[in-house]
């Protein structure tokens, strides 16, 4: 009985001795502890890991899409190489790898991993894929859309493994596409003054001629008699027909075949010219515009209204999709180096400028050495700001149609992420 209740109170008072607990307690929570902290560090590991394997899988994508269109043009096999040994290299933290180039020598895509890329640690291959769809673009182009998967495990820090999971699978896509050929078939009618003062002199020299009749307002009244002067100097015309000229190259070179693009002219001076039929190409639209003499006044109304009609008529749409399966962009370049002789085509012409707008309609406009009114007319025209050109030489207006080519004829490579 002595023993016993000697055991008793040992055993009460080992209960009653706080001593010691604080070792007891901490030893139960120190792998939680460890385990957080582990979570913590992995969860961070696991946030820039899969921001690198994406910036990866994009770039491996728009390295392959591009390649599709480049100079080179590798086959679909060859594309896929190029794709996957972009990922390996970014992957790993390597050197860029060798790409086909460009017409300018530039690697495609523009993108190279970079030598000191940060790599990324403690992943396991598991399996990356590159799917490329090669479907008909237009008549005669082919569209590419490229697929990169990129899936990596990433193991987990010890501490982690004290929860029981020791790794976690990340996976990542990217999706480019480029196509060989434009995008988008267009539909152009020119609208262009050939008024009287189309004839007067520009600021420009003719050096092909060492002496000519010199327009200008003030000896306007002694045509088509005027005394050759000299130096000679570019007529606005002939200005105007070197510009339209260097506009429909660009059209051509951008659709040699004649699958896209088809164009149109109508001039005007104190009332509408026949109007040009549009159609394939830009040939019809050339002769049309270097047959053009410069006469009389100035009404732009009726000629924009037709130019409208033309570019938007049914019979466009069912051209070109009977031709190359696309619905086309509209544009209408509208051009003039005076002021309408009357206020009311300038009325007329802005109502068939909101309907051009309204109606999907690119309206660029050219004021060519113009007077104020004829300016904010076609600064009211223009779809947007920057459609409208105010140009003061000869240079100017050609740089300016060349700009307005360089906007239409525009090739649709489309890389999108």
């Amino acid at each position: 009985m002595g023993k016993r209740s000697t055991i008793n109170r040992s055993f009460m008072a080992m209960l009653k001795d706080r001593g010691g607990n604080f070792g007891m307690m901490a030893a139960l929570v120190m792998p939680l502890v460890l385990a957080a902290g582990g979570v913590a560090i992995d969860m961070a590991k696991m946030v820039t890991t899969k921001n690198q394997m994406q910036d990866a899988a994009d770039a491996a994508a728009l390295a392959a899409a591009s390649a599709l269109v480049s100079k080179e043009k590798p086959d679909i096999a060859k594309a896929k190489e190029i794709a996957t040994n972009f990922l390996k290299a970014q992957t790993a933290g390597g050197n860029s790898v060798d790409l086909p180039a460009n017409d300018d020598g530039a690697t495609v895509s523009g993108f190279a991993a970079s030598a000191n890329a940060a790599p990324i640690e403690e992943l396991e291959v598991n399996s990356s894929t590159v799917d490329i769809i090669e479907s008909a673009n237009g008549a005669t182009g082919k569209a590419f859309k490229v697929t990169v998967a990129n899936k990596q495990t990433l193991q987990f820090n010890a501490m982690t493994r004290l929860l029981g999971q020791k790794s976690i699978l990340i996976e990542t896509r990217a999706t480019a596409e480029s196509a060989t050929e434009t995008k988008n078939a267009l539909s152009m009618y020119l609208v262009l003054d050939r008024s009287g003062s189309m004839a007067w002199k520009s600021n420009t020299q003719n050096t092909a001629k060492s002496s000519c009749p010199n327009y200008t307002e003030s000896n306007w009244g002694k045509y088509p008699n005027l005394a050759a002067t000299s130096p000679c100097y570019v007529t606005k015309i002939d200005a105007l027909k070197t510009a339209v000229k260097d506009l429909l190259a660009q059209l051509k070179a951008a659709d040699p075949k004649e699958l896209y693009v088809r164009t149109a002219a109508v001039s005007y001076n104190s009332a509408q010219d026949t109007a040009g039929n549009i159609a394939w190409g830009t040939a019809g639209t050339g002769t049309y515009v270097n047959a053009l003499v410069a006469t009389g006044g100035t009404a732009s109304g009726n000629a924009f209204k037709t130019a409208y009609s033309r570019v938007t008529a049914t019979t466009e749409d069912t051209a070109h999709k009977t031709k190359n399966g696309q619905v086309a962009t509209k544009y209408i370049v509208f051009m003039t180096d005076g002021a309408n002789n009357n206020t009311s085509d300038d009325t007329t012409t802005l109502q068939w400028c909101d309907t051009a707008r309204k109606n999907n309609v690119q309206v660029y406009t050219v004021a060519f050495m113009a007077p104020d009114r004829g300016k904010a007319l076609l600064k009211s025209c223009a779809t947007t700001v920057a459609n409208y050109f105010q140009a003061e030489e000869a240079a100017d207006l050609i740089a300016a149609f060349k700009a307005i080519g360089e906007k239409a004829s525009a090739m649709a490579t489309r890389l999108t992420k």
